[in-house]
């Protein structure tokens, strides 16, 4: 068998051998968490710096992510861009880190991320040396402003959060692929294992699942799936996929044989 070349994904000087990052949210028992890692081979995974506690003694999260991890704590809760620098400077403080995934969210009905607030907080952040991965929606528009302010990847939904309904902006994120220079990393509304597999065969960089996962029946076997299907979408994705025809094209010969034209 030909040896795969190695594929390691990079993020401001840091390699990642896995695509898939993960999140810690909605789980019915933290203690599966390290399964989890373990199972989806993932390097990454974001918490919500609302939900660490230093001086709890039980019922701590952090207590279940594996050392191994790298830590990407996000503002979840934050609804402007001033709440967002806050809540990322104090996650530093806590030694938890320069990476921060912006989330900026004012909207109560569908949790859609404020785009020119994320672009503020970015600008902030990333001028005093954070590596900052913000969640927008699948703007043209707004990617490019965060290239501008320095941001390190942009993290577009597929679908409004915790929703599992795939990729409902499948063609604005193949736009981002092939405009924006950093990684795309497809954030959000990804449901079933099929649905980040697509978005690897479509070029993005990576994927973060939390609910699909978290959900499950079984969450350690999904987040196996999850795994596994990231991995056969970026291979996909290198092979270089055929040509799409509107018509049929046979695949051997129709002619040439059992006395058929061309014999």
């Amino acid at each position: 068998m030909r040896e795969i070349p190695e594929d390691l994904f990079e993020i401001r000087g840091k390699r990642l051998g896995s695509r898939l990052f993960l999140g810690t949210g909605k789980y019915g028992d933290d203690a599966l968490i390290p399964d989890v890692c373990a199972a989806s081979g993932a390097e990454v995974i974001t918490v919500a710096l609302r939900r660490v506690d230093p001086d709890a003694h039980t019922g701590n999260v952090m207590d279940h992510i594996p050392r191994t991890m790298r830590l990407l704590p996000n503002t979840s809760g934050a609804r402007t861009a001033n709440e967002a620098v806050r809540i990322a400077r104090l996650a530093r403080a806590m030694g938890c880190g320069d990476w921060i995934k912006i989330e900026v969210i004012a909207d109560n009905n569908y949790l859609l991320p404020d785009g020119y607030a994320t672009v503020r907080a970015t600008e902030t952040l990333a001028a005093e040396g954070f590596v900052v991965l913000p969640y927008v929606n699948a703007d043209l528009y707004v990617a490019r402003d965060l290239v501008s302010a320095g941001a390190a990847a942009v993290m577009p939904l597929g679908a409004p959060i915790g929703t599992n309904r795939g990729l409902q902006t499948r063609e604005m994120i193949r736009i981002l692929i092939e405009e924006i220079d950093l990684p795309i990393i497809v954030d959000a509304g990804l449901g079933l294992p099929s649905h980040a597999c697509e978005a690897m065969e479509m070029g993005a960089d990576a994927v973060l699942v939390n609910t699909a996962i978290a959900t499950a029946n079984d969450p350690v076997t999904m987040a196996r799936a999850f795994g596994e299907a990231v991995r056969a979408g970026r291979l996909g994705f290198l092979a270089g996929p055929g040509a799409q025809r509107m018509r049929a094209d046979a695949s051997s010969p129709l002619t040439g044989f059992l006395g058929g034209d061309g014999a």
